[in-house]
């Protein structure tokens, strides 16, 4: 069976990009696969992260990702940092991973922009750990965004490298997934920009922590263009504004954007933007009710990471141990 492997960082605000492009995806991809879904703790803090938010952030999300409909009986959802052997991976991987590779990694461009020397080597080597997260456990598939494919290919060339250096038909090549309508969901003010939690304004982004008065009101105010609906999804590279919200249409509602566009291609962007605020609400709205419930009760959801850990911890073990045997480390 195909083995999906994937993580989310517990740095709080999950917000309507999270649930679109990737929570939704892992709730149906677990019918089908066997899947770790991670929250991955050591890769927060290759910036700052204050402890007690940190502890309180995994929790949130771990309530959210629960709420959202993943299965603890059927899937791992473990905390990454309980599972020593991602570290260890991620150290053997530094030592095979050339300078040269990391260097055309953009999104550590984009994270540390004019402050580069000052970001912490953590910040650098991230690409390294997300490839031992994934081979960690010889997962086979990686649900990902655009974003994201850069560092997949990365994960790629590692294991093709270990298994070279070592004359070994070990580690896997990892396949891309990449899922449905609105994988990318784009900020609220900027649709050049992704939908993040870092943004200064709560405006550009719907959290799932919203109640449906300020879902509404951030769809409301949400950045449009003067011109009537676009009427292609052609027309969106020239409008992303209007393309991002018809993208957040079609996969609250299952569709695809072409069928959006026939059906509001041409109107004006106040009705159906009252149409998009009631549709958020009506998906969203059960989904904050279970979190709430869940985030109330931290000593359930600290069984749910407990357990996840010790089913991580003993789908890792082989692989660590043939590693260690691969590169040669004596085990007295």
């Amino acid at each position: 069976m195909s083995r999906i492997f994937s993580g989310v960082q517990p740095t709080g605000n999950l917000h309507l990009g999270n649930y679109l492009g990737a929570i939704r995806n892992w709730v149906r991809l677990q019918e089908e696969y066997e899947c770790l879904f991670c929250l991955v703790d050591l890769h927060a803090i290759t910036v700052w992260q204050a402890p007690d938010e940190l502890r309180r952030n995994t929790r949130e999300v771990t309530a959210g990702l629960l709420a959202a409909g993943l299965d603890p009986k059927r899937t791992v959802i473990f905390n990454q940092s309980q599972v020593s052997g991602h570290a260890q991976l991620a150290w053997i991987f530094n030592c095979v991973t050339r300078l040269g590779w990391l260097n055309r990694m953009t999104q550590f461009k984009e994270k540390a922009g004019k402050q580069r020397e000052n970001a912490s080597s953590g910040l650098y080597v991230y690409p390294n750990l997300m490839a031992a997260d994934i081979l960690l456990y010889k997962a086979t598939h990686v649900p990902v965004g655009e974003d994201q494919k850069q560092h997949l290919e990365l994960s790629r060339d590692i294991a093709q490298k270990f298994n070279s250096d070592f004359g070994v038909d070990f580690f896997p090549l990892i396949e891309p997934l990449i899922m449905g309508e609105a994988t990318r969901v784009m900020s609220l003010r900027d649709g050049s920009q992704k939908m993040s939690k870092s943004d200064a304004s709560e405006y550009s982004r719907i959290n799932m922590t919203d109640d449906a008065d300020a879902i509404a009101l951030k769809i409301r105010r949400a950045r449009t263009d003067p011109h009537p609906m676009p009427e292609a999804p052609d027309e969106f590279a020239e409008r992303p504004e209007a393309g991002n919200l018809m993208g957040l249409f079609a996969g609250l509602s299952d569709t695809s954007v072409e069928d959006v566009c026939k059906r509001y291609g041409g109107e004006q962007f106040s009705t159906f933007k009252q149409q998009l605020a009631d549709l958020a609400v009506s998906v969203l709205g059960p989904i904050q009710d279970e979190m709430r419930r869940l985030t109330a009760e931290p000593d359930h959801v600290d069984a749910v990471l407990r357990d996840g850990v010790e089913r991580a911890r003993a789908l890792a073990a082989p692989v660590l141990d043939a590693v260690f045997e691969i590169v040669g480390f004596l085990r007295p």
